[in-house]
């Protein structure tokens, strides 16, 4: 999705950070706000109008900005994305959101309104949204980019009595002209992580570097280009630290054509080189089915329960991978029946030949 540089007067932004809940203090979350109002600068910056962004803020008490923002609840937000965006024109739409979110039964992400509540826990269909914007309804905005910090947790964990209430944003006719990038802070069940000291997203923060690195003065830069610089520090930034593991994700959007980007396997030289046991927990963690719980525990059922019966179980993929591989590293042979239980629930040919490699320099 590449462009020339976009008239920041032809440039749109739904900008959310909700930090406040209805559902009350234990469901805080210091810093979109702040992502928000940063984002919201760094538009103005590059001469977009300050009509053309729909800043909608949920801010924590004394935190908040001294400029003009919207609501973030239910009937806000709504009226945003159904009545005021599709009677808008011009070429580049960013939708910007920070808030809490979680992944339903229906692998669909839900991001949550600032009046939900642990009982009606509105929530916004992100999927939906996306139609909407991407279909005859919005007659402008061909090129859109968002960026959504939100967790991709599963649903079922969080303990609610019952599942999430479903709306569905209606949507016109598909269309032909629509190009959508979404930047998204965590692939299937992550958290995103959040700094309450810092206050903001590590995500949002990322982002936001790299708009003011390379984006120069153009309002609407290229999203593959944004998302590679993320991404080179990403390793820094969140697999070296002790931040829990989190891989944001790009997916490319045409009429008839999608595309999804994640962090590439990684492989280190020189003094910082990875230990072969890394290397082996870094190519499970290229396996999308090994950042849910559930899921490693159907592979751990798979392997000999003399090798895992002692094995120190985390919640976290990465510390989870590495004791489940230390615990068969003795063994080449049990190594490569982890292998074969990786693959058989996985059988992605480059996965699997990096993982054999992988294992290889580990049982050598």
């Amino acid at each position: 999705m590449t462009a020339p540089e976009t008239d920041p007067r032809r440039v749109t932004a739904l900008v959310v950070g909700i930090e406040e809940y209805a559902a009350g203090e234990s469901w805080r979350l210091p810093g979109p706000a702040d992502d928000a109002v940063r984002f919201h600068g760094w538009l103005r910056e590059r001469g977009v109008p300050e009509a053309n962004i729909l800043l909608h803020l949920a801010p924590t008490e004394g935190h908040r900005p001294a400029l003009p923002y919207r609501p973030a609840d239910q009937a806000a937000l709504h009226r945003a994305l159904t009545d005021e965006l599709p009677s808008l024109e011009g070429d580049f739409l960013w939708v910007w959101w920070g808030g809490h979110g979680v992944l339903d039964q229906d692998e669909r992400i839900r991001l949550y309104y600032a009046d939900a509540t642990g009982h009606a826990r509105r929530n916004l269909d992100l999927e939906s949204a996306r139609r909407l914007l991407a279909s005859d309804a919005v007659t402008g905005f061909a090129r859109q980019s968002w960026v959504v910090d939100a967790c991709q947790t599963f649903d079922e964990r969080h303990g609610f009595p019952r599942s999430l209430d479903t709306e569905r944003l209606g949507a016109g006719a598909r269309t032909t002209v629509h190009e959508q990038a979404l930047l998204l802070a965590a692939s299937r069940g992550e958290r995103a992580a959040n700094d309450p000291v810092l206050r903001g997203g590590l995500f949002s923060r990322l982002v936001q570097d790299e708009l003011d690195r390379f984006a120069g003065d153009d309002a609407a830069p290229d999203p593959e280009r944004l998302f590679a610089g993320v991404l080179a520090r990403v390793e820094q930034e969140i697999w070296a630290s002790d931040r829990p593991d989190q891989l944001p994700t790009l997916i490319i959007r045409r009429p008839g054509h999608e595309r999804t980007l994640g962090p590439p396997i990684v492989r280190r030289k020189g003094p910082g080189a990875l230990t072969a046991l890394a290397r082996v927990a870094e190519a499970l963690l290229a396996y999308p089915f090994a950042h849910s719980p559930d899921e490693r525990q159907t592979l751990v059922l798979m392997l000999d329960p003399r090798l895992t019966a002692r094995m120190r179980r985390n919640p976290a993929p990465r510390p989870d991978l590495v004791a489940i591989v230390s615990a068969h590293a003795r063994r080449g042979d049990a190594l490569w029946t982890l292998y074969e239980a990786v693959t058989s629930l996985d059988d992605d040919p480059d996965r699997a030949t990096e993982l054999a490699a992988a294992i290889d320099e580990l049982a050598d």
